[in-house]
């Protein structure tokens, strides 16, 4: 390959990642819209420490079936039909939710939400990752992350400020989820087909034109050449081909890193922020204040992120947020189980919140959208993030049934240790991936 010749067209390519990654912004508001609204459904639903972790969990469940949904579609039907369908999913979930008039048609919606945000979840690194050149990849996919953090900063002030409405804000704060959906609706309308999915399907021509509004010179032709030679062989997609001994590593790198993600204990941070700072005696008004800071503090590092993860690579940021949260997690259970004022919690919530912006968030969906073969890489990636929506589940279900056991300081030393453990994981099986083309990784993960 004569990569030299090879020039891209970059605002092109940014441009069809944002629309693609409007997706991350509806999954960062489904996640975050909760926090705002925890204090007001513990009062209209009269919600115990079960109810509580179910109702929030049952986002993920959601999620899960979305991901099996979204898996096999894009491997059938390409990625955009999948991406239009999380729209609509988005949409008709968020005025189902605000209008809901008891805790399980409440929880129903939530669920539908789910299947739209693990449909997204899945969809938007993957198509990313598909119409990315090797050199731009990790900040391209990492434009996800970027929108799933403003969609989380986003919400987190507008319920804030909605919290004046009184005891029916909730309504308002999921409702309005339907704008962003419509929007991401019409965005994808213009979006190409991801070309490696118009090769497995035979569709040569249409394949060649996406690739030659991405890249010139001989961007088009060797890419197209990489991709045939991967597809070769067996191409009928299966849960049973991702279990295959070649592709095995691979997938089970994913997962590892998918559990380990959610496990690590940040989500805890997001969703119960005002169960956290309500332990060290803070009001209502300070507690949705915090979700705002940490909403602030998510997208300064997750943009930090973007500019790192081609650079410093994937490895090293994955290896300092993992030993670093693991050791701000010591310190804020320490906090937290001694009653040190809010302001002083706030200060390591907000480094943990930065540890985890700067690495384990954006980097595993990089990582997950990079290492499986371009066969099995729809099938492959709904496993890993199955996975990934389960231990969600776990940690949120479990958070407050720990905490009102052991105090809301007690999950945090587990996590600590958890994080010391994925600290060990990447450091022996994770291989660096940054500058390195989709079917390069592929014959690498291979052979690991």
């Amino acid at each position: 390959m004569n990569k030299q010749q090879e020039t891209f067209n970059n605002t092109y390519i940014i441009g069809i990642s944002f629309i693609s990654a409007l997706g991350g912004y509806l999954f960062g508001f489904d996640f975050a819209v909760i926090s705002g609204a925890l204090p007001f459904l513990r009062t209209a639903f009269a919600l115990d420490a079960w109810w509580e972790g179910f109702l929030t969990g049952s986002l993920a469940l959601g999620c899960i079936v979305g991901c099996l949904i979204a898996g096999k579609m894009a491997d059938k039907y390409g990625r955009r039909p999948g991406l239009m369908l999380a729209a609509v999913i988005f949409a008709v979930s968020s005025v189902g939710i605000a209008l809901a008039t008891d805790l399980v048609f409440f929880v129903t919606m939530r669920f539908a939400a789910g299947i739209g945000v693990g449909m997204a979840s899945m969809l938007c690194p993957m198509y990313i990752a598909e119409i990315s050149p090797a050199s731009v990849r990790g900040r391209n996919v990492a434009i996800n992350q970027l929108t799933v953090v403003i969609g989380i900063l986003v919400t987190n002030l507008v319920n804030y400020f909605l919290a004046d409405l009184g005891t029916d804000a909730w309504r308002w704060m999921f409702g309005l989820g339907a704008v962003p959906s419509v929007i991401f609706f019409v965005g994808v309308l213009w979006l190409p087909e991801s070309p490696r999915w118009l090769l497995k399907d035979g569709q040569e021509v249409k394949a060649l034109q996406v690739l030659e509004k991405i890249g010139s010179g001989g961007f088009a032709e060797n890419t197209a050449i990489a991709i045939r030679r991967s597809l070769a062989g067996n191409t009928t997609q299966s849960y049973r081909a991702v279990f295959d001994k070649a592709v095995r590593p691979a997938v089970a790198i994913g997962i590892a890193l998918a559990v380990f993600q959610q496990f690590c204990g940040i989500n805890v941070v997001f969703n119960y922020t005002s169960t956290i700072f309500e332990s060290v005696g803070a009001n209502l008004d300070r507690q949705l204040f915090e979700t705002v800071a940490i909403g602030v503090v998510n997208l300064i590092f997750t943009i930090l992120a973007m500019w790192q993860v081609d650079k410093l690579g994937r490895r090293p940021l994955m290896l300092v947020g993992s030993l670093g949260l693991s050791v701000v997690y010591i310190i804020l259970a320490f906090l937290l189980q001694h009653q040190y004022p809010a302001g002083m919690v706030s200060v390591f919530v907000l480094l943990a919140i930065s540890m985890y912006a700067i690495s384990l968030a954006p980097v595993t969906w990089v990582l997950i959208a990079e290492i499986f073969p371009n066969k099995i890489r729809g099938v492959a990636s709904s496993v890993a993030i199955v996975s990934l929506w389960a231990a969600y589940f776990v940690l949120v279900f479990t958070f407050p049934v720990l905490a009102k056991h052991l105090g809301a300081f007690g999950p945090f030393y587990l996590y600590a240790g958890i994080c010391l453990l994925g600290f060990l994981f990447v450091l022996k099986k994770v291989k660096e991936t940054k500058g390195r083309t989709l079917e390069e990784l592929e014959e690498g993960f291979a052979g690991h």
